[in-house]
């Protein structure tokens, strides 16, 4: 029957089922995956010595309105993972700072996605899911896409 299946449906379907096993995750912590996603962008550019984070930096990286992103802050402050202060630079913008909570939460992210596609591919050889993550990585250099 997947054989007819057109191959959208099917990418649709997948990330349906991955996305569903990373909130699964996620709720553990008592997240969202939107809202894991966005403390592991803030953990990332923290670790990678980025000056102040703002939330627009973090609008552009998730690809969210600016509403969005103000609701997923105020929760995640309000969880105790990042805290907001007065930027040192502008006084107009709130600087986002990970708090010892999050620490490094976009390795244990990393380590999370890992699991589900292991889980995914649980009866690939490690050829085919070699050749599956090539080939997916060639579609995606195809995209016009910016990752941070």
């Amino acid at each position: 029957m997947s054989q007819r299946m057109p191959f959208g449906l099917k990418i649709a379907i997948i990330h349906r089922a991955f996305r569903k096993k990373m909130d699964e995750k996620a709720a553990m912590m008592g997240l969202t995956s939107v809202q894991l996603r966005v403390l592991g962008s803030v953990s990332r550019l923290e670790e990678a010595g980025t000056g102040e984070i703002h939330q627009k930096d973090l609008e552009k990286i998730e690809h969210v309105t600016h509403p969005a992103m103000t609701k997923f802050i105020q929760k995640l402050e309000k969880k105790g993972y990042i805290r907001c202060v007065p930027s040192q630079t502008d006084r107009r913008y709130k600087k986002i700072i990970g708090t010892e909570k999050s620490k490094g939460i976009h390795k244990m992210i990393f380590e999370q996605d890992e699991e589900v596609l292991a889980e995914l591919c649980k009866d690939f050889t490690r050829e085919q899911k070699e050749n599956l993550i090539e080939t997916i990585d060639m579609i995606f250099n195809n995209i016009d896409f910016e990752w941070h």
